[in-house]
């Protein structure tokens, strides 16, 4: 990386350390705040003036609450954007900025309403036991939501359409990888999509899950990165297609959802139990609390659901390597260049600081990633690839 892109990906990366922890900081104690001065016994009577069934008080309660929460978070949302902008990572306009804030408003507010309906309601049925029901309930729920989330949620933010009907030689291109692969993954679950309108740098993800199950390719990567560079990046993402990464993903987060339960269930009844100002267990008056509580866990778990996203992710580094050889020249140098020129065009600190990228980065380092694609070449004699059969080159 030059050395004035590697001055600004060091400077950016300090910024973003600095929003995650500070947001998270500042939210953790604005919450405690309002929790120790009253606010939600202030939130429960303006809902109970307003009705006396305990769901239609919720239908008060918790949207207020969601709302505080996000407009907590506006300040380091804000400069988040500001920053992007500045350094030319984002072209989005403000007003394009603040129309997508309001949708996913809209949505916090909806969705999150509708969860904590359903967990006071357990909170009140079940004191002992809410935390197990509700894991229970939760499992499918989350099922549902990674699978309707490509069909229902992302329309709402970016347009896609079938990369066939855009760049049909493209897909000609990407079917070898997939055949190399040994797979048919249907032209019509490859999709484009319109990430050009807000940000400047490529990238391509797998999402949903069954029927919905799609990988989706940006089109800022089209035109930033090399061809050796897409099918590589393809072959990443068919990495996380074929290796059953969301599914995996899903199956990782359950034992550490209960545990989440769980850990909640005990410190909410001793708050309660301990401080009038907290609320009372299943009571509207406590949705403060466990919004506190759901931020402090979700930082704390931060670092093992980041692990784990590591290693998926250098499982698909892996696969993307290895299906891509005998489609491209040089698939060492094609690996690690689109690493390299990723980090150029993200301003990605190569090397960050070890305890910010144990803690907060879903992906291995940039540098860990290159060194690691200059050196794999399992086709030496005596290697041998890691999903694919066959021995070494002779």
């Amino acid at each position: 990386m030059p050395p004035d892109k590697l001055a600004k990906a060091i400077t950016l990366s300090h910024w973003r350390a600095a929003l995650y922890f500070g947001d998270t900081v500042w939210v953790l104690l604005a919450l405690g705040i309002l929790i120790k001065t009253g606010t939600g016994i202030r939130v429960v009577k303006l809902s109970r003036r307003l009705s006396v069934r305990p769901w239609l008080q919720g239908l008060i309660a918790a949207p207020i609450w969601l709302i505080i929460l996000n407009l907590l978070e506006l300040p380091a949302a804000l400069t988040g954007h500001h920053v992007s902008l500045e350094y030319g990572l984002s072209i989005e306009a403000w007003p394009a900025w603040w129309m997508d804030w309001v949708k996913s408003t809209v949505l916090l507010v909806a969705f999150g309403a509708l969860v904590l309906e359903a967990l006071f309601a357990l909170m009140r049925h079940s004191p002992r036991r809410w935390w197990l029901w509700f894991w229970i309930v939760a499992l499918p729920v989350e099922v549902i939501v990674v699978f309707l989330a490509p069909i229902v949620i992302d329309p709402l933010f970016n347009h896609f359409q079938p990369l066939a009907k855009t760049d049909p030689a493209l897909v000609d291109q990407l079917e070898r990888v997939a055949a190399n692969g040994g797979l048919d993954i249907p032209p019509n679950q490859i999709f484009l999509m319109d990430a050009s309108r807000r940000v400047t740098g490529p990238n391509a993800y797998v999402t949903g899950l069954g029927a919905s199950k799609r990988i989706v390719v940006w089109d800022t990567t089209l035109h930033l990165e090399s061809p050796p560079e897409i099918l590589f990046t393809y072959g990443h993402e068919q990495g996380h297609y074929v290796l059953h990464h969301v599914a995996k993903g899903i199956a990782f987060s359950a034992p550490l959802l209960l545990a989440f339960f769980w850990i909640t269930f005990a410190v909410l009844n001793w708050t309660t139990n301990h401080y009038r100002a907290a609320g009372s267990l299943g009571n509207w008056n406590s949705v403060g609390l466990v919004l506190f509580l759901a931020i402090a866990l979700s930082f704390l778990a931060d670092p093992i659901a980041n692990a784990f996203s590591r290693r998926i992710e250098h499982q698909a580094d892996v696969y993307g390597q290895e299906v891509i050889h005998g489609l491209v020249p040089d698939p060492q140098a094609t690996a690690a260049g689109s690493f390299c020129h990723a980090a150029q065009l993200w301003l990605d600190n190569p090397a960050p600081n070890r305890v910010v990228e144990f803690w907060t980065y879903s992906h291995p380092s940039t540098e860990q990633r290159a060194e690691f694609a200059a050196d794999y070449n399992p086709w030496l004699p005596g290697r041998h690839p890691q999903y694919f059969s066959g021995q070494g080159d002779q």
